[in-house]
């Protein structure tokens, strides 16, 4: 019972968290070998997010590669961090 009490105030910590996010950058570090800058609009239960103005930084076997996007919405299972009001990796 101790664990599952820990488990819901750290996930409930972290909504809190991210929801004081919304309308702000944020700067989300992907499992994969990307990285994305946005502002974000909104998020659910999933922590899948809708980011608008978006930079995506992707590693690629050519360098590094960068795409700008009006928005997006992005899975929550392939997130690995967080940065709020982070601006992203140094180019």
């Amino acid at each position: 019972i101790k664990q599952s009490l820990v488990l819901c105030n750290f996930l409930f910590l972290f909504t809190e968290l991210v929801d004081k996010c919304i309308g702000s950058r944020i700067h989300i570090v992907m499992k994969s070998d990307k990285e994305i800058v946005g502002t974000l609009l909104g998020f659910d239960d999933f922590v899948n997010m809708v980011l608008e103005d978006v930079t995506e930084f992707e590693i690629t076997p050519e360098g590094r590669r960068i795409t700008k996007l009006d928005q997006i919405l992005l899975n929550g299972n392939n997130i690995t961090m967080l940065v709020p009001g982070g601006e992203g990796p140094e180019v």
